[in-house]
């Protein structure tokens, strides 16, 4: 049984304390001080989990994001400890985990989504329609759906419990969360890591129009990177390729992510009614679902060739 073409929606273990499932990744405690970070081949769109399973999906998630740790190392700590995941779990248990997992650090989590924008599309348009601003970062005037920004800018977001919308706000609010000193650390890296990530996958001919990092302090205090990065589940990967004529035509520009998905179940209609974004969700058709691998597959090839 290899990870190549076996599927897991939702893996179990019983030879570690499952400690949280996610949306996409399922959390086992190692000791008190690790944690074993399996990504399943679940997908989640407007925060509901979808029944059906992307075939390969979890081990190009981790892969994707080993390749991203390995490459932003220089500019801060992550949570990796280097240890095989598969060396804590029982021999019957490896074809979970082998190929999709991530034995890590446990941390204290920081509360906050680190998201950064480095073009304008989602909830960043949405809000700059209303506003002429993003999360109280005011925005120059005549923007366009997927305008590129003039700099990038830190628009975080509250975390939510599984099943909740993550909530968009302020640095004020970072600020009376976490702190000025820990807010200000965590703003500057972002940036830092996003405008490293987004130059070198332009060498690649992707453009990362916006990303989410989640960080974590260690038990010194330090500011550590954690859980996954720069994939396409958590960020926008648009191809160089269709962005200009999508940009002209004030459209999405094609993507490498879940928007394929995104799409399709806003256009799905259930007894002649749009999906109303809450459980369950619609069934995906087979296409759709060999698309969206498909799309997955083709970002982390174009990113390590």
């Amino acid at each position: 049984m290899t990870t190549t073409n076996s599927v897991l929606h939702t893996s179990a273990l019983t030879s570690l304390p499952l400690l949280a499932r996610g949306k996409v990744r399922d959390n086992y405690a190692v000791g008190q001080d690790r944690l074993l970070m399996v990504a399943s081949d679940r997908l989640s769109a407007f925060d509901v989990i979808l029944g059906e399973p992307i075939p390969g999906k979890g081990a190009l998630l981790t892969q994707m994001a080993l390749f991203w740790f390995d490459k932003l190392g220089h500019i801060c700590p992550n949570h990796l400890t280097g240890d095989a995941p598969e060396s804590v779990v029982t021999a019957a248990e490896i074809p979970q985990v082998v190929g999709r997992s991530m034995l890590v650090k446990r941390l204290k989590p920081i509360p906050v989504e680190a998201v950064v924008r480095g073009y304008l599309a989602g909830s960043g348009w949405a809000e700059y329609q209303q506003s002429q601003s993003v999360c109280g970062v005011p925005l120059p005037a005549g923007l366009k759906n997927a305008s590129k920004l003039p700099e990038p800018i830190f628009t975080p977001a509250a975390k939510a419990e599984v099943g909740e919308h993550d909530e968009n706000i302020s640095y004020a609010q970072v600020v009376a969360i976490v702190g000025p000193e820990l807010a200000a650390q965590i703003r500057k890296l972002s940036i830092e890591i996003y405008e490293t990530a987004a130059a070198f996958a332009l060498t690649k001919g992707i453009i990362i129009a916006d990303t989410k990092f989640e960080f974590g302090l260690d038990d010194n205090g330090t500011l550590t990177l954690m859980d996954e990065v720069l994939t396409p589940d958590s960020s926008r990967y648009w191809p160089v390729e269709g962005y200009q004529a999508a940009f002209a035509a004030g459209q999405n520009p094609p993507s490498y992510d879940k928007q394929f998905v995104r799409d399709w179940l806003e256009a799905v209609r259930i007894n002649g009614k749009p999906w109303d974004k809450t459980p369950p969700s619609p069934h995906l058709p087979p296409d759709v679902i060999e698309k969206t691998a498909a799309k997955y597959r083709e970002a982390m090839t174009r990113l390590t060739a």
